[in-house]
């Protein structure tokens, strides 16, 4: 009986960190001119990543490759197809709001496109290394998203810095 109640503090807790995260990531990014587009790609992506690290990890560990994977794209997916959608709609449901969430970066296309293209360069490298969670495989995957970064942050230079 105290499990549900005990969850639901613990999604408030989460929501009350995610809130000051987001808060203190826009204003350290202000402070020292990182756009929050890098800052969202950066910092927020890791932060929130960290449960989805652990889970791999433990998995992993067990020998459980396709779980460890499995999280790690399902958690993705959700993020996108459930995590976006429900904050829009209920930002774009009150009466004196927008009813529109307008997206301010204009190189959303090509972060897109970057991440479709990872993807497919992604599955193609597992099936290379043998469908084998290997240690080359994981260090391509870091590469890709140093690439990734890199990509983002060129693409939103020059930072503008507080005056």
């Amino acid at each position: 009986r105290w499990c549900y109640i005990s969850f639901i503090i613990s999604i408030l807790w989460i929501g009350v960190f995610s809130f000051f995260m987001v808060s203190w990531a826009e204003v350290i990014g202000n402070t020292i001119g990182i756009p929050p587009v890098v800052m969202g790609l950066t910092l927020l992506a890791a932060g929130t990543s960290v449960p989805d690290l652990l889970s791999s990890v433990i998995v992993a560990r067990m020998g459980e490759g396709d779980m460890a994977l499995s999280s790690s794209i399902g958690s993705n997916i959700f993020d996108i197809m459930v995590g976006l959608p429900v904050p829009w709609i209920v930002f774009t449901a009150i009466p004196s709001k927008p009813s529109t969430v307008v997206i301010g970066s204009e190189n959303v296309w090509i972060s897109i496109l970057t991440l479709l293209g990872m993807l497919v360069f992604i599955i193609i490298v597992i099936h290379c290394q043998g469908w084998k969670l290997t240690k080359t495989l994981a260090a391509l995957m870091f590469v890709f998203y140093f690439a990734f970064l890199a990509e983002a942050i060129v693409l939103e230079l020059p930072f503008e810095t507080c005056n």
